[in-house]
């Protein structure tokens, strides 16, 4: 056992810098020799260590076992705030109100006022940092509604980076028996935020940052302290245990690792610290690529949607696919579509809340443009345009998708098109590959 504590010691000497020092990277590497068989010591523990750039799995113990995500449920916040950063819907200087609810949250929080808000960035500041339960709330609230229609949003933004295993039923992790995930889930989300959002990933290497008078300091000891991690997030319920994600790009290689079900904050960053010094010389240092698609439908969506919508090749008089409801219900949907209301010309998906909302164009996008279908709601046409987009995620990666509302025989319909082509050449080469794809489509200068 000396030995291995020599050793294991030695290894850290290697990883931590700065303020740790010596002493501190001792105290570590024995806290790992009393958590060297995690799973069997901890029944709330759980871990995973996937390299970043393949996607192959270095370490895993427990990684599909169900677990409290507590304040790692905040990763999943972060992510829509940039979403709507990145489409345009915010920006770092927008102000989010405190409500009397979100005021209200227990500790750990900002401390805002009811009446009071802050910036998008001091938002996000604080949710990684400080890990603000006031703030999750503030946050979903502006940006959902309420609290349960964000949470309702993250689960479905869940389902579409494939986390299959995680239910969110509040944006901050506070106690709530139904809200659950995976080691495996949160490593996919660990990853996604790097993929999707470089231009916002650099928040999450924040150490502190001044608030009020007041310097917040960041609950990640390791930032900082071991050689590589730039981020994620900390978190602790009674429950969960101490959970960690942490990213680490060092040398060339790249991995992202979960653990949860700590004992102490101190013997979790021992283990994630043993993990990294253990799995790292194991990574790959290839090229980057993309593992987590961004704009793919949730599993449980695309199995009821047909592989492809039923739409002419060559550009006809417009009709709606009304067979499109049919070909993935039968008759039933069929009926029930009879009997339906015409629905709403303008509708906000987002505030209907029927599907996982994805950027699209707020206005007619003109020029030459791509239309794979036309629907009987927006809710379909978006459905369809995500579900596209997975399939051809090469084809269409500068693509702008978009709906356009029209009415026929008096009914309100809506197109599925992507735009964003130099011209008649592109979008009609865009189209062919869309076809060797088994998607029907036809370009036509809108």
């Amino acid at each position: 056992m000396g030995e291995l504590v020599r050793l294991t010691l030695a290894g850290f000497l290697g990883v931590f810098r700065g303020s740790f020092g010596f002493a501190v990277a001792a105290t570590l590497a024995a806290a790992v020799m009393l958590t060297a068989a995690p799973s069997a010591a901890n029944p709330k523990y759980a871990g995973i260590v996937i390299d970043a750039k393949t996607g192959k799995v270095l370490y895993e113990d427990n990684a599909d076992a169900p677990r409290y995500p507590a304040s790692l449920t905040k990763m999943m916040t972060l992510y829509l705030v940039f979403e709507a950063m990145d489409s345009g819907r915010i920006s770092r200087n927008t102000r989010i109100p405190f409500s009397r609810n979100a005021a209200a949250e227990p500790p750990t929080k900002l401390g805002v006022p009811a009446g009071h808000s802050i910036t998008v960035e001091q938002a996000i500041k604080a949710l990684v940092t400080r890990s603000a339960n006031d703030v999750a709330t503030a946050v979903a609230e502006f940006l959902g509604g309420s609290e349960a229609r964000f949470a309702e949003t993250m689960t479905r933004k869940a389902r579409q980076l494939g986390m299959a295993s995680t239910t969110f039923r509040n944006a901050h992790g506070l106690p709530n028996s139904a809200q659950k995930t995976t080691a495996r889930d949160m490593a996919r989300l660990g990853i996604a935020l790097r993929e999707h959002f470089p231009q916002y990933y650099d928040y999450f290497s924040t150490r502190s940052f001044t608030f009020a008078g007041r310097r917040i300091t960041s609950h990640n000891n390791l930032l900082g302290s071991v050689k590589g991690v730039d981020g994620i997030k900390t978190g602790y319920i009674r429950a969960s245990g101490f959970n960690l994600v942490s990213s680490v790009s060092t040398g060339g290689k790249s991995i992202v690792a979960v653990v949860m079900g700590g004992k102490t904050a101190r013997s979790r960053d021992a283990h994630m610290a043993d993990l990294i010094h253990r799995t790292l010389p194991k990574a790959s240092t290839g090229g980057d690529r993309m593992l987590i698609a961004r704009g793919g439908v949730a599993p449980v969506l695309a199995a009821a949607l047909p592989r492809s919508a039923p739409v002419p090749t060559e550009r006809p008089e417009e009709i709606p696919v009304i067979a499109y409801a049919e070909e993935a219900q039968g008759s039933a949907a069929r009926a029930a579509l009879a009997a339906a209301p015409v629905p709403r010309p303008q509708v906000s998906v987002e505030a209907e809340g029927d599907v996982d909302p994805m950027r699209t164009a707020s206005t007619e996008v003109k020029g030459w443009v791509i239309q794979v279908a036309s629907l009987p709601t927006e809710s379909d046409a978006l459905r369809l345009l995500n579900e596209t987009s997975q399939r051809a995620p090469t084809v269409l990666a500068d693509a702008k998708p978009f709906t356009e509302v029209f009415e026929k025989d008096g009914r309100i319909f809506y197109r599925a098109r992507f735009g964003g082509f130099s011209g008649k050449a592109e979008a009609w080469s865009a189209c062919e590959d869309l076809k060797r794809k088994n998607v029907a489509c036809y370009a036509v200068q809108n």
